[in-house]
């Protein structure tokens, strides 16, 4: 390969790995603040994304995202009172489980929604034959806009984490959720609270990779499935690590494809994660696990 080229596929894989590692921060949310793994983070980008399409046949396309974005953080919120709260002294295991129906019940609701149809959000800026030149590459300026979205949530998420009252609360369940209860922070709602964050974060990333990769039904899972290996080779509970690994992982992808066929790519994430579960459970940068109450 010349040098353009590999510029080209370092912008692909890191376009992809953005969105991986958004994913990723959106099961980190979660389970920092009820240790629970929450497979529904996929469908959430899908929401988000399908009902901005809809939407923008209707309203200007900042409108209909901004919208897209409300709704689908409302469904988070409705999915942790309707489902996570009800169930008192669950296990982990029952809660992820429960996490994984909730996936199947929001795919199969889209489904009958949308129909199998792929749609896609038009691009922000051009078209989708516009393309900007960076170090001999061409690249769509959709591409730009991936990773400077992607950017301003992982320094928004920073910043709200470590200074505002909310986020510092969030951290204090997510350290030790007995201990937050009796300083007076409710508990409840922080892990409502999550479940709306992760949700709007993902209808985010949903509508920034709308025009490239168009969107079905059916790409909430296999997101998903990127997004949790990311979390784990990151190790579960640190975010800026599930950014580099869901970075690391689009730059995987993206150089299989330039040497090997397009079939070989969906199989590098099961097969980073495999390893990382028998070799490094706690990931490459894991840390001690969070203790939570696992009292819901």
């Amino acid at each position: 390969m010349d040098y353009p080229q590999i510029v080209q596929y370092c912008f692909a894989g890191i376009t992809v790995g953005s969105i991986y590692a958004i994913v990723g921060i959106g099961f980190n949310i979660i389970y920092n603040t009820t240790g629970i793994i929450n497979f529904a983070q996929g469908e959430f980008l899908i929401v988000g994304a399908m009902t901005a399409i809809s939407f923008s046949q209707f309203f200007p396309l900042p409108v209909a995202i901004g919208m897209a974005i409300l709704i689908t953080i409302l469904l988070g919120g409705l999915v942790e009172i309707t489902f996570i709260r009800q169930v008192r002294n669950a296990s982990i295991l029952r809660l992820i489980i429960i996490t994984i129906g909730i996936s199947i019940l929001i795919r199969e609701a889209m489904l009958h929604i949308w129909d199998e149809k792929v749609r896609f959000l038009p691009y922000f800026t051009g078209t989708d034959t516009s393309t900007v030149t960076v170090l001999g590459a061409h690249i769509s300026p959709q591409v730009l806009w991936v990773l400077g979205v992607c950017a301003v949530i992982v320094l928004g998420l920073t910043l709200f984490f470590k200074y505002t009252l909310t986020g510092r609360a969030m951290r204090a369940c997510a350290d030790d959720r007995m201990a937050a209860r009796l300083c007076g922070i409710n508990d409840r709602w922080m892990v409502t609270l999550s479940f709306m964050l992760s949700a709007g974060i993902g209808a985010i990333a949903g509508c920034i990779i709308s025009p490239i990769a168009q969107t079905q039904y059916d790409m909430g899972a296999p997101l998903a499935i990127k997004g949790f290996t990311a979390a784990i080779l990151g190790g579960l509970g640190n975010s800026m690590a599930a950014v580099a690994a869901g970075l690391f992982l689009g730059l995987m992808e993206a150089f299989m494809v330039s040497q090997f066929d397009v079939a070989y790519k969906e199989a590098v994430s099961i097969v980073i994660l495999l390893l990382i579960l028998v070799f490094r459970p706690s990931g490459i940068f894991g840390r001690h696990e969070i203790n939570v109450l696992r009292t819901m």
